[in-house]
């Protein structure tokens, strides 16, 4: 757990990197990663000598053997001169970085040019490969310094294992809450957990988020999985864990590099992180993944020449929220399942393209729940009411029944300061979703209840809760207007006599 003093160490190297002139947080956040990912990759390697040692054995190290390799290590520059700290950064270790490949960085010559690694099977880590047009934005060998300085004390002191380091990254990343103008909106950790609780991930699942942003779905499944299956995984699905089993894509290459930072702090270490459009003709995929979780764009629309035809043949439409959904069920296995977050107007839309995908969903799939979210829910960002749609792609229907349910409260108050408060729905909605024979019973007056799908057919696919719920009207007995009018002279009286004995006081 991040606490207060961890929050306060991490506050002030913020602070530093502002007074240097660095106030987007994206970018702050950017320059830690580069600087985090450098430390990370000496401690590894002195894990492999660690055990170099007591296997006796040759193994295979990140940094080459020479000098000038060496010189690259978190543990050999740290406490050098702050000049040199950074000239070895700017000049040794970030180009390096940017020609790793397969978990080795490249030598440097003696005239100090970098030797290309030249072997046809090696392949850039997804870091390394959305380095080659990163840019080193530390302006000063003090300010670096200080940067250093604060890392290493909190790594040193505060930071016990690998899921310490993911939340001190998580906390980095709940900063983005200030960069709302630029864009860069994060799913609520609780929403995202509440997700993957609903789909419960296994080992063997192969797990894609079509707009990774910071990759906060991919880590919030993968925390999942190393809690409920790390002690009896085979070799084999730690294999597939660390590569294969997560997928992103994204149009931002920094968010790329934040999110193959972020995976790679959760012990994933090869993720396949992939620059591109999704919902464009580049995008072909179809069939390959076996669970999907996303918080797609909900604003904007794309040139219509660039939607894959596939995308318009299901919902014809430049609307991306929409065009994603098509996107989730054409990537998916037969039998994958989907958790996805939409805005309402998805929901009940009245054009041919929002009901044609609701339709699909519905007609052509299983759609198994409907859970709408308070407005508050992605405040400082927005006030947009949004719902998580949960369903399986069958491509033979199945869909007897939906179940809707209305969330009240997230653990959170609905302001802008989004201060935790007790009341939360989350745990009955998991709970709930997980027992779903219990709910055949409940009425629509309750929080959550059943619908049959031919009731939804015959209402244009509409999946709002709002057409379905029933408000129950308790008739309120006022007392007569003479007992009204008799309490008001009573309080008169009172009053009156309350003025009295402050006069005679005076």
């Amino acid at each position: 757990m991040i606490t207060g003093v961890i929050k306060n160490k991490v506050d002030k190297i913020w602070t530093d990197i502002w007074a240097g002139g660095i106030t987007n947080p994206i970018t702050v956040i950017e320059q830690l990663t580069y600087l985090m990912f450098i430390r990370s990759l000496d401690e590894k390697e002195l894990e492999t000598e660690e055990l170099e040692n007591m296997s006796g054995e040759t193994m295979t190290h990140i940094f080459p053997s020479s000098d000038i390799g060496q010189s690259m290590r978190w543990s050999k520059f740290k406490n050098n001169d702050p000049r040199d700290i950074f000239n070895i950064i700017s000049q040794r270790v970030f180009p390096a970085i940017k020609g790793m490949k397969n978990g080795h960085l490249p030598d440097f010559d003696e005239k100090g040019e970098i030797i290309e690694i030249k072997d046809e099977n090696d392949e850039k880590t997804s870091f390394a490969r959305y380095m080659e047009d990163a840019m080193f934005l530390i302006p000063t060998p003090q300010i670096l310094q200080k940067i250093i300085t604060g890392l290493d004390d909190l790594y040193e002191h505060d930071i016990a294992d690998l899921d310490m380091q993911g939340d001190l990254y998580e906390y980095m990343l709940g900063k983005l809450s200030t960069a709302g103008k630029n864009g860069q909106f994060r799913t609520p950790n609780q929403i995202r957990e509440m997700m993957v609780e609903l789909l419960q991930p296994t080992p063997d699942d192969t797990i894609c988020d079509p707009s990774c942003g910071t990759a906060g779905f991919l880590v919030s499944a993968a925390k999942y999985i190393r809690e409920h299956y790390e002690d009896t995984m085979t070799s084999e699905q730690w294999e597939h864990f660390s590569s294969h089993a997560f997928s992103g894509f994204d149009m931002d290459r920094t968010m790329l590099r934040i999110s193959a930072m972020n995976l790679m702090l959760h012990s994933i270490t090869n993720p396949d992180i992939v620059y591109k459009d999704s919902v464009s003709k580049q995008n072909q995929i179809k069939e390959k993944y076996t669970m999907c979780l996303a918080n797609p764009p909900f604003k904007g629309t794309i040139d219509s020449e660039s939607i894959n035809d596939d995308l318009k043949a299901v919902t014809n439409t430049k609307k991306t929220e929409l065009l994603f959904l098509a996107l989730l069920l054409r990537m998916l296995k037969k039998g994958g399942r989907c958790a996805c977050i939409v805005p309402d107007g998805v929901l009940f839309g009245s054009s041919k393209a929002h009901k044609s995908i609701r339709q699909e969903i519905v007609e052509n799939h299983q759609l198994r729940a409907v859970i709408s979210m308070p407005s508050g829910v992605f405040k400082p960002y927005a006030g947009v009411s949004t719902a998580v749609l949960v369903f399986t792609k069958t491509g033979a229907g199945g869909t007897d029944k939906v179940w809707f349910y209305d969330m009240k409260a997230d653990g959170f108050s609905l302001d802008d300061k989004r201060n935790e408060i007790p009341e939360n729905d989350i745990p009955d909605i998991i709970n709930r979703f997980h027992n779903l024979d219990n709910e055949n019973d409940r009425q629509r007056t309750e929080q959550s209840f059943f619908v049959p799908k031919q009731e939804i057919v015959d209402n244009d696919y509409d999946l709002s809760i709002n057409k379905y719920k029933k408000v129950e009207y308790v008739p309120v007995e006022y007392p007569s207007t003479t007992e009204i009018m008799t309490d008001i002279h009573e309080l008169e009286m009172e009053i009156s006599a309350g003025l009295a004995e402050l006069e005679d006081l005076l």
